[in-house]
């Protein structure tokens, strides 16, 4: 790591490549992540809709959140171990998959995952915080909420591993301690009978977790760019798998047996404090505190989309620092305006609009992890990617778009949203299986069609570090 640094706060980098002399880190780091920034209140509050909205019962619904984010988390940790080996953010690679402007289609929609993350986080922070002081009116509140957030964005990346170094033991034990605080308490009768398997509430159960994973998937390598070239691809897959899957895994667990450890009906997070009893006042404090730092990775990828969309149309231009802070002040304003506008039932609302944007980030994870994996394997024109004619890529690159385009309309006759109901969609008691097909068929035609147009130049493309 360069003197310079080890003395500079702000991160410096933004979309360019990250130098070998100033990688730093280790695999681990990717662990404590994904474990402490799933620890939250919206993992919370989507585990308790197995049982107020799919009304499953404990045992099907824990069934399906596991296998949801295991088979979730393998998109998450494969996009994870890419980072290291070519040192730039997520978005940005892309450029090498869809050509340098066809990649501003995924860029827009990973900018709205982003921002709609960070509306339902800050939304949830000033929530807490006006539970917490009561007398604090909730647009303040939000505010502060989104303020803090802001701050540890700004700072950037080695200041957001470090706070959750340190909320992995913090978050984790709190989470045991209300687990151990709901099953020593006098538990409902209903408890373990409350709710029914239903093959619609399970499937959607089910696409909920895997869903939750790939959501993560369009900015998961921006956090492992900084590891040196040599941890390889394993160990940052292993870090970045074991810890996405057993933060989420246990969030969605905590907020289904709070639900049910309460009578029916209950808010989630209203559920949590009255299960927990006098632990419960903490949970909400350090739950408030874990909103915030994980909202800043939300500020942090949404500034990214920004600078990567910018910069295809500007090839030669680096931000700085100062327009980096600008530009998170501007998404902390506009953030802030949708969320003291936003309605009651907001978070579900977004919710609905996640599940929905499964149709387009499926075929987009399809692509990344075909490209990289088998038809490039880790070897891509770092300088090509930031040419202004996208070198090598080309601006656009037909066979990923074609590709993209088919994996979509394949999942349309399946899908069923809360903005979309395909055709086909009621044939598994309305169970939405779209992203299996957007899978089956993305994956191969794009590499059949990769690898018949694949260039001499593009297949003698050195490796990433060596530019």
């Amino acid at each position: 790591m360069s003197q310079s640094e080890q003395t500079t706060l702000i991160e410096s980098h933004t979309v360019d490549q990250v130098p070998p002399g100033e990688r730093h880190g280790r695999s681990r780091d990717l662990f404590t992540l994904w474990f402490s920034t799933n620890i939250a209140p919206l993992p919370v509050v989507t585990g308790a809709m197995v049982v107020q909205v799919f009304h499953l019962d404990l045992f099907s619904g824990l069934l399906a959140i596991v296998l949801g984010h295991l088979l979730g988390g393998l998109v998450i940790a494969l996009a994870s171990a890419q980072g290291p080996q070519l040192g730039i953010p997520q978005m940005v690679q892309s450029r090498g998959q869809f050509g340098r402007y066809g990649a501003l289609l995924i860029v827009f929609f990973a900018a709205l995952i982003y921002l709609g993350f960070f509306i339902s986080n800050i939304v949830l922070a000033g929530e807490t915080i006006h539970g917490i002081v009561p007398f604090l009116p909730l647009p303040l509140a939000i505010l502060l909420g989104a303020a803090g957030a802001t701050a540890i964005g700004v700072v950037g990346y080695r200041f957001i591993h470090s706070l959750n170094r340190i909320g992995t033991w913090v978050m984790g034990g709190a989470l045991l301690a209300g687990f151990i605080a709901i099953f020593c308490g006098s538990l409902p009768g209903d408890f373990f009978s409350r709710g029914a398997f239903n093959l619609s509430g399970w499937v959607a159960t089910l696409c909920l977790g895997i869903i939750w994973q790939i959501s993560f998937s369009p900015y998961v390598s921006d956090y492992s760019r900084y590891l040196p070239a040599s941890v390889g691809i394993l160990r940052p897959f292993l870090a970045t798998y074991a810890g996405a899957c057993l933060g989420t895994i246990l969030s969605f667990a905590f907020g289904a047996v709070a639900v049910l450890a309460v009578p029916e009906g209950t808010d989630a997070m209203a559920a949590v404090k009255q299960a927990t009893g006098a632990l419960g006042p903490l949970l909400m404090v350090l739950f408030l505190l874990n909103i915030i730092s994980h909202n800043a990775l939300n500020l942090y990828g949404a500034v990214l989309s920004i600078v990567t969309s910018v910069q295809t149309f500007a090839s030669d231009w680096t931000p700085s620092v100062r327009l980096r802070v600008a530009l998170s002040a501007l998404v902390l304003i506009a953030a802030c305006g949708m969320a003291l506008s936003a309605s009651a039932n907001f978070i579900a609302h977004f919710i609905g609009l996640i599940l929905a944007l499964l149709v387009v980030l499926v075929p987009w994870v399809s692509i990344n992890l075909v490209d990289f994996y088998l038809v490039k394997r880790g070897r891509y024109d770092i300088a090509s990617i930031f040419r202004a004619d996208g070198g090598i890529y080309g601006r656009f690159n037909p066979p990923a778009i074609i590709a993209y385009v088919a994996g979509i309309l394949i999942q349309l006759p399946f899908a069923n949203t809360s903005i979309y109901v395909g055709p086909y969609a009621n044939y598994l008691g309305g169970a939405d299986l779209s992203w299996l097909a957007g899978l089956l068929v993305t994956c191969p035609l794009y590499y059949c069609l990769a690898t018949r147009s694949r260039s001499p130049r593009e297949a003698l493309a050195p490796l990433g570090l060596a530019d």
